[in-house]
């Protein structure tokens, strides 16, 4: 029998796995919009959705707070 060598991926090729639940609660309001929203423009993933706007609007003020040296 021939051994299989393990393919080794490098760690910058592996795509990074979600540990870390976090949970949102929504009213009535804010689900309604958010549903609307989601229909308007053909949002089938809503997770994907959350998270990208998320990390999206927290590098955009990342961005803006940065230090300047003038």
């Amino acid at each position: 029998m021939a051994n299989k060598k393990k393919k080794i991926e490098p760690a910058a090729l592996k795509k990074p796995t979600r540990t870390h639940r976090q949970t949102l609660m929504f009213n009535d309001m804010e689900m309604s919009v958010i549903m609307n929203f989601c229909c308007r423009y053909k949002i089938t993933k809503k997770t994907k959705f959350f998270r990208e706007t998320i990390i999206s609007t927290i590098l955009q003020k990342m961005e803006e707070d940065h230090p300047t040296l003038f």
